[in-house]
């Protein structure tokens, strides 16, 4: 239980120093980079193993609906994260689209894992994610993509989460957690 907890508060703070300390982050310039990068990689370790020992009390469990609710939520999720690298036509229209990929996947995972290990895990980096977004609005305005918006970046941005997304199902079956139910 506290390994998954202690991850989750290593990635939260890794990710939101730049919001919580900004003249600090500043400072240190692009030295910051890697020690950020540790820590969120120490982050992620500590969930993955901690959620994988922790075995909490279920609330509820999965059923074909909600998988393929999930997984639908999933692909969008991955969409999010691919279409705002190639500056896609729902960036101009999402204001945070990696972060609204991360609650995504969060809301989609609490929907077919109804444990404490879930709840502390994704409800933990769905909190990160919306405290994130309210830090970042507060301190500045983003810069707002007006396109053009090629067909081929469209294209892209949708095949490319396909394939990641078939990679992520790909990695959940080697851990022995079945993506399609």
């Amino acid at each position: 239980m506290l390994v998954l907890i202690l991850g989750v508060l290593i990635w939260t703070l890794a990710h939101l120093f730049k919001r919580i300390a900004p003249e600090a982050r500043a400072n240190m310039g692009d030295k910051a980079k890697g020690p950020v990068a540790l820590l969120s990689l120490v982050g992620i370790v500590l969930m993955v193993i901690g959620y994988r020992m922790w075995d909490g009390s279920a609330y509820w469990g999965r059923s074909p609906a909600m998988v393929g609710i999930n997984n639908l939520l999933m692909l969008f999720a991955v969409y999010l994260f691919a279409a705002s690298g190639m500056k896609t036509w729902i960036t101009s229209k999402i204001r945070h689209p990696q972060l609204t990929g991360v609650k995504t996947w969060a809301i989609a995972h609490l929907l077919v894992n109804g444990d404490m290990p879930s709840f502390v895990l994704f409800g933990g980096l769905l909190a990160w994610a919306v405290i994130e977004v309210i830090l970042i609005n507060r301190q500045a305005k983003p810069a707002k993509n007006t396109g053009p918006f090629p067909v081929g970046k469209e294209i892209g941005a949708a095949v490319g989460a396909v394939v990641v997304f078939a990679a992520i199902a790909g990695v959940h079956y080697w851990l022995g957690y079945p993506a399609f139910g």
